[in-house]
């Protein structure tokens, strides 16, 4: 088995609650268990992070360094400001995968934006939270394919 580290920013803990007519009416719970049944259908683990706070973000990327083959990120509206989370993110040697509930190039104009989308290997942007499965499948297969050479 190989880890995946799901990580989430602001305001996330209110998936559901929130604006439910731009990110749905599914909670981060309900997105956590949807991502563990999947990764444990793919045969990997997954470590499932959500915070408001930038720092504990940057620490659980470093700690992705040593253990894990993906990252898959909401940055939230971190996404928009943080050049600390790019420059954790460019520390990392595995694939990351930037995700987006809504479609951001839809919405305001600072949100058109993402310091992530400069280190991401791909970025999933308005499919709601399948952009979560969508975004763990993509790395399951990547990883298949780099042990299979």
């Amino acid at each position: 088995m190989s880890l995946i580290v799901l990580l989430n920013g602001p305001n996330l803990n209110l998936l559901g609650k929130r604006q439910p007519e731009i990110y749905g009416h599914e909670t981060l719970e309900d997105v956590e268990k949807s991502c563990r049944r999947l990764c444990g259908e793919l045969g990997h683990d997954l470590r499932f992070h959500q915070s408001n706070r930038e720092y504990e973000l940057i620490d659980w990327i470093h700690e992705a360094r040593e253990q894990a083959f993906g990252i898959v990120i909401n940055p939230g509206a971190f996404t928009h400001t943080s050049i600390a989370i790019l420059d954790a993110l460019n520390t990392f040697d595995g694939k990351v995968i930037e995700v987006h509930i809504s479609n951001i190039h839809k919405r305001e104009e600072f949100r058109h934006h993402s310091y992530v989308s400069r280190r991401a290997d791909g970025v999933i942007a308005g499919l709601g939270v399948l952009g979560y499965e969508l975004a763990i499948r993509r790395l399951a297969d990547l990883h298949a394919k780099s042990r299979a050479v």
